[in-house]
């Protein structure tokens, strides 16, 4: 069967007993980098027997291999190189692939960034829309945060240090000044939440420079999602059908917007259309 292990994403001591049994009595464990997973279990004094390499370059061919040895008895762990697998990973294919082969699937949850850093922020958290890393070029970014406008939930970004100042600019015009958390270094010794209005962190970041470590953005939701304007809206089903079938992506967006489901199918065929044009 297929075990979806997590790891620690600083603190070493966040490592699951029952992490250290399944990767300790597994047939072979697939990572991201080798070398990186290899040096955390020699850390967490952890001895696997084999490594394989699973990652976004590989994934398309190693996957059909990983599957044909789990269909003949052998049991695999997949590991991130740091937290949860599957968020912003390719993980999620192994996962379909097993259940359409036959092969079992469990997890074994343990740390993870996202949620910590909306249990650091201070910001609602009954409901949040994780969008992952932005992207890198500022029209992409102003793009990608447009179809976020509206969303009735807390959002958790991930960013790098380097684009911090660029993606908090876009941020404010995008969105608009609100309540936000640049968490950083989350269970290692700089952890760090800085709270406050976007332009607050703006000038504060401009003063101090860029931080340091990995960061997670987490942002208040609209003060108001009740109106939502068709280039917030068809920007959004954009956004999500370039990930999703026409199907989960009205399920998706309905949820998100709170609006009726047969109004967003309508909006859906309508950016499929123009797409094709």
């Amino acid at each position: 069967m297929l075990y979806l292990v997590s790891t620690p994403i600083g603190n070493l001591g966040d490592i699951s007993e029952r992490a250290r049994q399944v990767l300790e009595t597994v047939d072979l464990v697939a990572c991201e980098d080798t070398r990186t997973s290899g040096q955390l279990f020699t850390l967490l004094g952890i001895r696997v027997a084999a490594l394989t390499p699973y990652h976004e370059h590989n994934a398309d061919s190693a996957r059909p291999k990983l599957i044909e040895k789990m269909k003949h008895g052998v049991n695999i762990a997949l590991v991130s190189d740091a937290g949860t697998p599957l968020i912003s990973d390719p993980g999620y294919k192994l996962v379909r692939d097993c259940y359409e082969a036959g092969v079992p699937v469990t997890t074994v949850p343990g740390a993870n960034a996202v949620l910590s850093a909306l249990q650091l922020s201070g910001l609602p958290s009954n409901a949040f829309y994780f969008a992952g890393f932005l992207p890198p070029k500022s029209g992409g970014r102003r793009q990608a945060l447009t179809a976020l406008k509206q969303v009735s939930a807390t959002l958790i970004i991930y960013e790098t240090p380097n684009r911090l100042e660029e993606a908090l600019g876009d941020i404010l015009e995008i969105l608009g000044d609100r309540l936000m958390a640049v968490v950083r270094e989350i269970t290692k010794k700089f952890e760090e939440v800085r709270r406050g209005k976007v332009s607050e962190l703006i000038a504060h970041y401009q003063g101090e420079g860029a931080p340091k470590g990995e960061l997670v953005l987490v942002i208040d939701r609209a003060a108001d999602t009740s109106d939502w304007t068709d280039e917030a809206l068809d920007a959004l089903i954009q956004e999500t059908l370039a990930s999703q079938s026409a199907r989960d992506t009205v399920d998706k967006v309905s949820r998100l917007t709170g609006l009726p489901r047969k109004q967003i199918y309508k909006r859906v065929l309508a950016v499929q259309d123009g797409n094709r044009q």
